[in-house]
């Protein structure tokens, strides 16, 4: 009976002792839901990202890095063999040198072509002038020729001359008249259609204008010409991009976490091929609305580490709903939470003081 009693007692003590701690706790703030609202941890974590050749192929030839390597932006960590494309832009470069080539002897044709233009211009006003001048002297033949005529008709009338003589002057009229048809024509053959306005320098051949007109046609073809070498030269551009593409750059400082294509395998486009640990670490925490509400993104965060106690500084860079399982569930009706849960990423602001994997407290 007494056995009894005493452990009645020793129940009742220790759930008033329960009692009594758990009313101090609170009065204190020390409960574990007081103490998870003003202390927040969270693991570092670096920024991975994949590498892969731009829109490029080939048989992979050098593996420059290897695993665990830290890399530094600029550097090259991987090369395609770049045999094919080699060839191609030495074939294009043949090509865009022909094309020059032709340009010029084109141009060089368009330029004789205008040259031989002014010099057979300038023949045609000479011939001009020199014809012209055959009919004056064909027409003073015929002047003096009718003078004859009239003059040897009115003897003849006299009876002073022969028949004959009469005859003579009518034939060297006749022949003065025809040469001077003659001359004309050659004259109008010269000036092909166009007025003689005796000023020959002036004159706007027809023929010459057409010899211009070809030759200066002989420009349509230099710009076709030129558009096709263009193209090529376009052709030759994006051979060389690829070129440059061949050969894998670190993006940024990093780490080597994983390499995923081995030297001699053929390396498809857009592939990853190394997988990279950056520089750039965060952490997030997830905290109540009523704390969220005073940060802001940009505001400044220090933290400290657990291993080692250090305070690191870091940048607000992403505030934002946090997903339903961060929620705090208590009592609401249909599974409601009682409080919204918001995500805080936070970037460190020197991250070659810290490694990835650590965690950190932040203390509100």
């Amino acid at each position: 009976m007494g056995a009894r009693r005493r452990a009645i007692r020793a129940g009742i003590l220790f759930i008033a002792i329960l009692i009594v701690s758990g009313v101090v706790l609170m009065y204190r703030g020390n409960d574990a839901v007081f103490l998870a609202t003003q202390k927040k941890d969270g693991i570092l974590t670096a920024e991975q990202i994949k590498l892969s050749f731009d829109s490029v192929g080939g048989r992979l030839i050098n593996e420059a890095v290897r695993e665990g390597q830290e890399v530094k932006a600029g550097q090259i960590v991987m090369e395609i063999d770049s045999t094919d494309t080699n060839l191609a832009i030495e074939k294009l470069r043949a090509q865009i040198a022909q094309f020059d080539a032709q340009i010029n002897s084109t141009s060089g044709n368009m330029q004789t072509s205008l040259f031989r233009a002014d010099n057979d211009e300038q023949q045609s006003f000479r011939q001009i002038d020199s014809q012209r001048g055959a009919v004056n002297a064909a027409q003073a033949t015929l002047l003096n020729a009718e003078l004859d005529y009239k003059r040897k008709a009115e003897l003849f009338k006299d009876g002073a001359i022969a028949k004959s003589q009469l005859d003579d002057a009518t034939m060297a009229l006749n022949v003065a008249k025809a040469n001077v048809d003659t001359q004309q024509q050659l004259l109008d053959r010269l000036l092909a259609g166009i007025s003689d306005t005796g000023a020959t320098d002036s004159l706007n051949l027809p023929t010459i204008a057409q010899e211009r007109a070809s030759a200066q046609n002989i420009q349509h073809d230099i710009a076709a010409l030129t558009q096709q070498k263009k193209f090529l030269e376009v052709q030759l551009k994006e051979l060389e991009v690829a070129k440059s593409r061949l050969t894998l750059h670190a993006p940024e400082d990093g780490k080597i976490l994983s390499i995923l294509q081995k030297q001699g395998e053929m390396i498809s486009p857009n592939i990853p091929v190394i997988l990279l640990e950056t520089r750039r670490i965060y952490y997030d925490i997830y905290i109540s609305e009523e704390q969220a509400v005073n940060l802001h993104e940009g505001d400044e965060i220090i933290c400290q580490t657990v291993a080692d106690n250090k305070k690191i500084r870091g940048t607000i860079r992403l505030l934002t709903q946090a997903p339903g399982f961060a929620d705090l569930r208590q009592s609401r009706e249909k599974g409601q939470a009682d409080l919204s849960a918001f995500q805080v990423r936070i970037y460190i602001d020197e991250p070659e003081n810290v490694l990835a994997g650590q965690t950190v407290t932040v203390e509100f």
